[in-house]
């Protein structure tokens, strides 16, 4: 169901999704799946959701569940954690009263239907950080309670890692990975992703939801462990890393807690925003906690149901009912075709469990005699491999449940099954996003203007593929004349990996800056023109990182090391650290002081030359493509963070030093990109991990055609400018929607 993009290698032109904000599949508008679909689609790291009247439908299905005015923060918090207690309680007791086999029904059950939410475990603040707002401390705040969610640093290390790893060891993870795929598994109920679907497609429109993210964010780690996860920590203590799945529990012993982080960053939108901020709040937390009480309370009436093997029988009937349908029309079943009943149990499994109850198939209480799992099932039956062992448990369970001749019990358990609540699905809001933008936008009219509209996540259909066009463009010009003229990375990759490549670099680097000792420093006035042509650059640092921010790339074996380097850039949650924020203390020192990064003033400021503009833009765009252009992301990343390190981040210390200006930007630069343990060498570790993936062999999709690509997108930080470069740039877009020759210098 998750909208793809790939790519021509052969032009470095996108297609799909990347291409274009509407859904490449029509939602189901009438049915539970709705929520499934939802949940699907803004998975996907590139996931465009348009604004309008898909951002009034989340509201309204928000305002669905919370009837009348929120209480105030505080009352809620107390409201959840008491929920939340009482609830956990109930599902003690329910596992208490179950023996040992209702008890792994049950904890099955339990971890299936908390999986939609638990596997995306803060996967709603994946986009509140946007490059126009990576300066701001409430931002950084933010940011640092979801670092804490992935794991940052660290592969496979995120909450929704640790849950995946709880399936695993329950041997329930089979369409779990990627995130998307888990709308495959028909063992989990369609009333489970509502809530985290609904999340998802929020979050895709942080500025439309900030305050409803963070409200539900806060009801969600006051609540901290699903109540129905508390009966599988009963049974299974030692089963799974706790700590790490509970939303409201510090990841480490001297971490803050992270309920009270989130409750801090509420306090403190609420008092930069005021009441606005605070009915935001107040509606997120309070739809949360409506969605999850009736998501709990489905899941409670499923597990009471469960105790009966005749409510999993009935559901294994129903799932396996439409394949089964077409095949069996000569097997006679109390006068009727198999095929028959199998289409009836598709609504209602009832009669064929009486039937099959009273059949020859079936000997009650007598599983292991029972030729409906012996024969039938046998290598040599009809039905060998329809039916997966977890299957043959749950027949074996019915009928060795089945008092003898006593079908009926069969049929009023299956209907008490039927009973089962099921939270409402969100189809207005899966219809109006399968509709797709009421309007197209406008491209931007040149680069400056791109440059303010790419400060925020959000975009248009024209924006979106001005974007696309303009990476194609850019990509094209970084790879013309690439065989003729020599650049640092080896034409192969190796399988010693980067390391040693890298290492040569850096003696390279500090070589030339040793022969370059007597060159004369620039002047003051040339340093300080350079710091102010730099700004526009520099003020977005790690925005080609952007689109690892999402949540399954973060913590992924690949995009662990970028999220942990964009992360790095914004200094770690700190604002002290925060390199735009230290950029711009050096510009004061300068006697200059530009208006906000995000503002249109800063994109018009007159102090600019237009080309300022090419290099970053093209950072903002293709950070938006994590998987369409991930080779030429990993490329581009081993080249910024290797570019200063040893050499002209050390000449610069010089150049600033002289003129009685603060280094600290050069120099923490200089020390977090280092060959050993820094940014470039996670840069170099990232290719190599990719590459060791893929398979040795030619043709798209291989080892040798990624390598080109990752050649490509390091040479794209500073590609030729001549005219045969631009010609090839306006060869490669598509349909000639902009001109190339308009966005990039001819003095390059």
């Amino acid at each position: 169901m998750a909208a793809n993009a790939t790519t021509n290698t052969a032009t470095g032109t996108a297609t799909g999704t990347a291409a274009g904000a509407a859904p490449a599949t029509s939602a189901p508008l009438d049915d539970g799946s709705a929520a499934r679909w939802l949940y699907a689609y803004a998975a996907n790291p590139e996931a465009r959701v348009p604004g309008g009247e898909l951002v009034e439908e989340v509201r309204a299905e928000l305002h669905r569940r919370v009837s009348g005015r929120p209480a105030p923060p505080a009352e809620l918090v107390r409201q959840a954690g008491d929920w939340a207690a009482a609830e956990g309680g109930r599902f003690r007791d329910l596992g208490d009263r179950a023996d040992d086999d209702d008890r792994r029904v049950l904890v099955r059950r339990a971890v299936l239907g908390c999986a939609p939410l638990s596997l995306a475990s803060g996967a709603w603040l994946q986009w509140l950080s946007a490059p126009g707002n990576a300066d701001d401390a409430l931002v950084l705040r933010i940011l640092a309670l979801y670092a804490s969610d992935t794991g940052v640093g660290h592969p496979g290390a995120s909450r929704g890692d640790a849950y995946l790893h709880l399936l695993r060891r329950l041997r329930l993870s089979e369409n779990a990975v990627p995130l998307a795929r888990l709308t495959g598994d028909p063992r989990i109920p369609d009333g489970a992703y509502t809530l985290p679907g609904l999340l998802l497609v929020m979050s895709r429109r942080p500025d439309d939801f900030r305050g409803e993210l963070l409200g539900a964010d806060l009801c969600l780690r006051t609540v901290g462990l699903p109540p129905p996860l508390t009966l599988v920590r009963q049974a299974l203590p030692a089963i799974a890393d706790w700590a790490v799945i509970d939303p409201s529990a510090a990841r480490r012993d001297e971490d803050p807690s992270p309920a009270e982080e989130c409750r801090t960053v509420v306090e403190e939108l609420i008092a930069r925003e005021g009441p606005r901020a605070e009915a935001a709040v107040g509606l997120g937390f309070s739809w949360a906690l409506a969605a999850l009480r009736e998501q709990t309370d489905a899941l409670y009436a499923e597990l009471t149901a469960a105790f009966d093997p005749a409510y999993d029988m009935a559901e294994l009937m129903r799932l396996r009912a439409r394949e089964g349908s077409v095949y069996h029309h000569q097997f006679q079943l109390e006068g009727r075709p198999l095929a028959d009943w199998l289409k009836e149990s598709r609504t209602d499994p009832s009669g064929l469990l009486g039937a099959l109850a009273r059949s020859r198939l079936v000997k009650p209480g007598r599983s292991a005699a029972s030729a409906l799992v012996k024969g039938l099932v046998s290598e040599r039956g009809p039905m060998f491999r329809v039916f997966s062992p977890d299957d043959l448990t749950i027949i074996g369970r019915w009928i060795d449940s089945l008092p003898p001749r006593s079908p009926g019990s069969a049929e009023q358990e299956t209907a008490a099954a039927r009973a089962v609540p099921a939270p409402r699905p969100p189809v207005a809001v899966a219809r109006a996003l399968s509709a797709g933008p009421r309007t197209e936008g406008r491209a931007p009219a040149d680069l400056r203007e791109a440059y303010h509209l790419l400060m925020v996540r959000t975009d248009t259909p024209a924006l979106r593929r001005w974007s696309l066009d303009y990476v194609t463009g850019w990509l094209a010009r970084s790879r013309y004349g690439m065989d003729h003229e020599p650049i640092p990375l080896p034409r192969s990759w190796g399988r010693e990996g980067l390391r040693p490549w890298l290492q040569v670099q850096h003696d390279r680097h500090g070589a030339e800056f040793e022969e370059n000792a007597d060159v004369p420093l620039p002047s003051r006035d040339a340093v300080i023109d350079d710091t102010l042509q730099t700004a526009p650059l520099t003020l977005i640092d790690g925005s080609w990182l952007q689109g690892f921010t999402d949540h399954e790339l973060a913590s992924s074996d690949i995009g662990h090391a970028l999220f942990q380097t964009y992360w790095d850039e914004l200094g770690n949650g700190i604002a002290k650290l925060n390199h735009p924020l230290i950029y711009r203390e050096v510009l004061k020192e300068m006697d200059i002081d530009l208006p906000p990064t995000a503002s249109p003033e800063f994109a018009r400021w007159p102090g600019f030359r237009d080309a300022s503009f090419e290099l970053p833009v093209y950072w903002l765009c293709i950070g938006r493509f994590p998987r369409t252009f991930q080779p030429e992301v990993l490329g581009l990343n081993l080249a910024m963070e290797l570019s200063g390190v040893g050499g002209s981040y050390r000449r610069a210390r010089l150049a600033l030093q002289k003129y009685g200006f603060n280094t600290r930007f050069v120099d923490i630069h200089n020390t977090i990109d280092n060959v050993a343990t820094g940014h470039s060498a996670w840069a170099a570790d990232a290719v190599d991990t990719y590459l060791a993936g893929l398979p040795d062999s030619s043709g798209a999709g291989s080892r040798a055609d990624a390598w080109e690509r990752v050649r490509v997108g390091y040479r794209s930080l500073n590609p030729p400018g001549g005219a045969g470069a631009r010609r090839a740039a306006r060869r490669a877009i598509r349909g000639g929607r902009i001109d190339p020759l308009s966005l990039f210098s001819k003095r390059r």
